[in-house]
């Protein structure tokens, strides 16, 4: 694939995943990458946290984090409304929180400025 990708803790450079594991695409207001999988590196606490306000207002989620460095890297939705209900046991994770290395390219961007193929997931 032209864009494949390896998504990486933007605080310590551990490596969280990669584009081969996309499995839809984002949400407006919620700025994040939807995989299927990640890597050992990412942890997440038994405790669910209710979303306050924002896109997540009402949902019941895990916050996703790196093992390494301990920041935020995303969450897992637990419970939401119909809207989100298709994100539900999926890792979301924050752009602002990630770097990608293109491999063809071997450059390294924010994530927030790479345009991934649509994925779709069936209903």
């Amino acid at each position: 694939p032209e864009e494949c990708a390896v998504f990486h803790c933007r605080g310590c450079w551990t490596v969280l995943g990669d584009s081969l594991q996309l499995c839809g695409q984002e949400p407006p207001g919620l700025g994040v990458l939807i995989c299927f999988k990640a890597t050992s590196d990412v942890t997440w606490e038994d405790s669910l946290l209710i979303g306050l306000e924002g896109a997540l207002l009402g949902c019941a989620y895990y916050l996703l984090s790196c093992q390494s460095c301990g920041l935020v890297v995303g969450f897992i939705l637990y419970s939401s409304g119909s809207d989100l209900a298709y994100l539900r046991g999926l890792f979301c994770f924050f752009k602002d929180s990630i770097i990608c290395y293109l491999l063809k390219k071997q450059i390294i961007i924010e994530a927030s400025k790479v345009n991934f193929p649509a994925v779709t997931l069936k209903e």
